[in-house]
């Protein structure tokens, strides 16, 4: 027989700053333990839903919600409270990962999959997790992917306005083990509520086995000359690594690091790059492993590293479409359109207009991608970040198990015929790839935790040279006999689709010869603002400039 529950009434007050950012909302751990700070947006949420006409409070229109997280401090605790406002707000039936764990991909798999009508991510991404570190949630649409501004929007809007939130009493739900089912009944409604406590790979690792051949990739691995290192950083990934790379394919487990999740990272701070992955770094500087990689904490970034070689994740995005026909996805659908953020280097603008292919620039936030997945026609979608992120249109998250595979086919196609002691590594063909294509040098500057009106102030001082070149159409402090401005604005993207306007997306400055720089303001840290700066410099494939140090170019 169902438990039987009712719903509780809460009086609340709007608490300030529930803005999201460019993913979701992310605070520290203490802001969201908080009275009432997690249930106000939450309900936010279920009221936007209701207003977009998909959730019924009353539980008289079915909707179904995956619930998972990257599995750091404050999730396990979040994935019962959401629960109980979930089946207080009509919500019929939860998917949830074993132990609330879900990786941001495997939710947007699972959404896909069981048809949901959408999703509660629970992460803050690649930022350090413990209980003096940060947390973050955010709702993912029907497609698989991140609402959409003007989802996101909404719910800021009833977080400025709430005055109630409702939630029933059922004791905690046991999530620990999977393939189970819990029915529990609303005696205010007489609705049922289930949760379904799901495998939190199986319906990731069957997909993957659909785009990827297992069987070449195996047979790369079987190479003697051929080893990798996967570096999880104590995070989320690290269960899908052990399923996946070691049982399903093979991997000793001794090339697998930090594979085991831990609440506050273990420490480390789970950003896949070569300051916080420098356990990856080191090992990778010998000539022992041609591939490794390191994900973030919930699983969609990726830095790619070869033989003492550094992957950008500029070029990984180009190289990848460039070589697309390795990947059997790919090989049968073709590619309709490809895509990358503004920030992104133009290394894919090269490979799309060789290749014919559609192009796309969008502002940062993979929720960008989504309409594009979504409409193209005649193939398939690669899309990329430069802050790690590489995807394709399977999902609607980008996916850092995913661009490793697709990595290991390159490889294992490269390879095929080569022989034992003559391997062709990432370096060797990201190498060829400029000789076809030219080189986008390029790198990335991170301003943290910076007072925020003092970033606006200077964003404002910056965007002056906007005006300036509108009126003058030149810049003398940014041009010199060698570089001159061909365009400088502040980035604006309207969807085609849905004719949507993004605004202030970023200060852009291109010159003639391909170069670039950019400044923006970055919404994925959870206290000040974090100002970036791009810098780009283009060479072409005859310049005689493609094998030099970036640091001697920009």
């Amino acid at each position: 027989m169902a438990t039987t529950f009712k719903v509780n009434k809460v009086e609340t007050t709007p608490i300030a700053g529930q803005k999201p950012g460019t993913s979701g909302l992310r605070k520290k751990v203490v802001e969201f333990q908080k009275e009432h700070y997690l249930e106000n947006f939450v309900q936010a949420t279920f009221l936007t839903l209701e207003q977009r006409g998909q959730l019924a409070l009353d539980g008289s229109k079915p909707f179904t919600l995956v619930l998972g997280g990257d599995g750091r401090y404050y999730n396990d605790k979040a994935i019962q409270t959401i629960l109980k406002l979930a089946a207080a707000n009509g919500v019929s039936e939860v998917y949830v990962g074993q132990n609330g764990i879900l990786s941001t991909p495997a939710v947007s798999t699972v959404i896909r999959k069981r048809k949901a009508t959408g999703g509660i991510v629970l992460t803050a991404s690649h930022n350090p997790g413990g209980p003096t570190n940060d947390f973050g949630i955010k709702y993912n649409i029907e497609n698989g992917g991140p609402a959409p501004e003007a989802v996101t929007d909404q719910i800021f809007k009833f977080t400025t306005t709430i005055s109630s939130y409702s939630i029933a009493d059922f004791p905690d739900v046991d999530i620990s083990k999977s393939n189970q089912t819990f029915s529990l009944h609303n005696s205010s409604t007489n609705k049922s509520f289930t949760v379904h406590l799901i495998d939190s790979v199986s319906d990731y690792l069957e997909l993957m086995q659909t785009i990827f051949d297992f069987s070449k990739i195996k047979n790369l691995l079987s190479r003697p000359d051929f080893k990798i290192k996967l570096d999880s950083l104590s995070g989320v990934t690290g269960i899908y690594s052990e399923e996946i790379f070691h049982k399903t394919l093979g991997v000793p487990l001794t090339s697998l690091l930090n594979y085991t999740p831990l609440p506050d990272f273990g420490g480390h701070h789970p950003d896949p790059n070569l300051t916080y992955a420098h356990d990856l770094v080191t090992v990778m500087s010998s000539s022992a492993y041609e591939l490794g990689a390191a994900f973030d904490g919930d699983g969609d970034r990726n830095m790619i590293l070869g033989r003492n070689f550094f992957l950008t994740p500029s070029d990984s995005l180009a190289v990848i479409v460039a070589n697309s026909e390795y990947i059997p996805y790919f090989k049968a659908r073709g590619i309709s359109a490809v895509s990358r953020s503004m920030p992104t280097s133009m290394a894919l603008d090269q490979v799309a207009r060789d290749r014919k292919i559609k192009f796309y620039e969008v502002p940062t936030g993979w929720k960008f991608f989504g309409n594009i997945m979504d409409n193209s026609t005649g193939g398939g979608v690669i899309c990329g970040e430069e802050s790690f992120g590489t995807g394709s249109d399977h999902i609607r998250e980008k996916d850092g198990v995913w661009a490793v595979l697709a990595w290991m086919s390159i490889l294992a196609a490269k390879n095929e015929t080569t022989e034992v002691g003559k391997f062709v590594g990432i370096e060797q063909i990201c190498k060829e790839h400029w000789k076809a294509f030219g080189r986008n040098y390029y790198c990335r500057y991170d301003y943290e935790e910076v007072d925020a009106k003092e970033a606006a102030k200077m964003m404002e001082r910056i965007r002056t040279f906007v005006d300036t070149f509108e009126r003058e159409k030149k810049v003398d402090q940014l041009e010199s006999a060698e570089l001159k401005l061909k365009l400088a604005d502040d980035f604006e993207y309207r969807d085609e689709f849905d004719s949507s306007v993004s605004k202030h997306q970023g200060l852009r400055f291109l010159y003639e010869d391909g170069s670039r720089i950019v400044w923006r303001l970055s919404g994925t840290g959870s206290v000040g603002a974090t100002i970036r700066l791009y810098i780009e410099k283009y060479e072409n494939p005859d310049s005689g400039r493609l094998n030099l140090e970036t640091k001697d170019v920009v």
